[in-house]
């Protein structure tokens, strides 16, 4: 069975042993010219798993008051300024209560019964919620093979689209899908933060510190080199955002207090299936050839979007949504060249077991397999 965007957004795990909260930044410490932010109080739930460590090293940089709140089981290395409060989000807020805070982070909840408990705890305490939502709240999500032929020359997905109903025989208190349980986390945090939530939309998250291979099998095949697999129409419109963009503009946003709700992908500009994989590629140590594959045979050879094929969903609309709103609010995007290149040097030391056993993307001998029969029919 096809994995969906659902299952894999829901796979994004703890960083790998050892993996610190630092890293560089892409924009700096000023907001505007000669002008350091005022510095806030912020907390941020979660704060050790992929996107966490590099939002709390950014907001430390910038002169901000930092805590965390979580379970304690993640092997990530925590800098001594950041006051780190323990607890479980399912059943023991205690280490918050009697807190007060200028503005929440809220990037790990993967569940919507966790933001009620959050929001009710926390809506006299924090003037601000800012809760990281996910592309996946869209209604128009086609991920069947049937849109393929789309490539999106410009975005039908904005921040003000369909979002995600209730499935059938749904009842609330139940377990709700992933892009329905965010769907009523943004309902929550709007309706406890009245005209103070910010929800932010993110697509594939991206770049050094991913332990999910959804996009680190492009840059590690394309630095290989020799003859490879490329999905579909290049054409394809497709849209991925750097981790460390988005929890940059994620701390910005805080300081600047901006609400609303935005996409955070990226880049500014119209990407395609093929600009995607060269400028991957402009950072490749070997040689290398594209061999463009129609979505017609990899359908008949069973290769899967985005297990298979990381990073390529043909035709899906939100694969390109609208950044308008996002940009003039002061997202920003370094180039995928710097993304790629940070993101092999990472993968380069990650642990020997979760290099040998990649969660995503198809083997050498698999491609090979694919390629060869694509040849016989040439």
């Amino acid at each position: 069975m096809t994995p969906t965007r659902r299952e894999f957004l829901k796979t994004a795990g703890v960083v790998s042993t050892g993996f610190a909260l630092g890293g560089t930044t892409g924009c700096g410490d000023e907001t505007e010219a000669g002008s350091p932010p005022t510095p806030k109080k912020i907390l941020i739930l979660g704060g050790t798993g992929f996107i966490g460590p590099h939002m709390v090293r950014y907001a430390l940089g910038r002169g901000h008051k930092v805590t965390i709140f979580t379970r304690g089981q993640a092997e990530t290395e925590v800098p001594v300024e950041v006051e780190h409060l323990l607890g479980d989000r399912n059943d023991d807020h205690s280490a918050l209560e009697g807190r007060t805070w200028d503005v929440v982070l809220d990037n790990n909840a993967r569940d919507y019964r966790w933001v009620q408990r959050s929001t009710a705890l926390l809506k006299d305490a924090v003037e601000q919620y800012l809760f990281v939502s996910t592309a996946s709240v869209y209604a128009d999500e086609s991920m069947g093979w049937e849109n393929a032929g789309n490539v999106l020359l410009t975005p039908i997905v904005d921040e003000n689209s369909a979002r995600r109903a209730a499935p059938e025989g749904w009842k609330e208190g139940d377990q709700a899908p992933y892009g329905f349980t965010k769907t009523l986390s943004e309902n929550i945090t709007h309706a406890a933060f009245p005209g103070r939530t910010t929800v932010v939309r993110p697509g594939l998250i991206v770049g050094p510190g991913d332990p999910t291979d959804r996009f680190t099998y492009w840059p590690l095949r394309l630095d290989e080199g020799g003859e490879i697999l490329a999905p579909g129409n290049p054409e394809h419109a497709n849209q991925v955002i750097d981790q460390r963009d988005l929890t940059e503009w994620i701390v910005r946003l805080a300081e600047t207090g901006t609400i609303g709700n935005f996409n955070g992908a990226g880049p500014a500009e119209r990407m395609s299936m093929r600009s995607m994989l060269e400028q991957i590629g402009s950072v490749a140590s070997n040689p290398y050839e594209l061999t463009w594959i129609d979505s017609a045979f990899l359908q008949a050879q069973e290769v899967t979007p985005w297990s298979d094929m990381p990073a390529w969903l043909p035709g899906d609309p939100a694969s390109f949504v609208d950044l308008r709103s996002s940009i003039q609010a002061g997202l920003t995007h370094r180039p995928l060249s710097v993304t790629a290149r940070d993101t092999l040097d990472w993968d380069s030391i990650r642990p020997p077991e979760q290099r040998e056993n990649r969660r995503a993307g198809m083997s050498r001998e698999r491609e090979r397999e694919v390629l060869n029969a694509w040849h016989t029919l040439r």
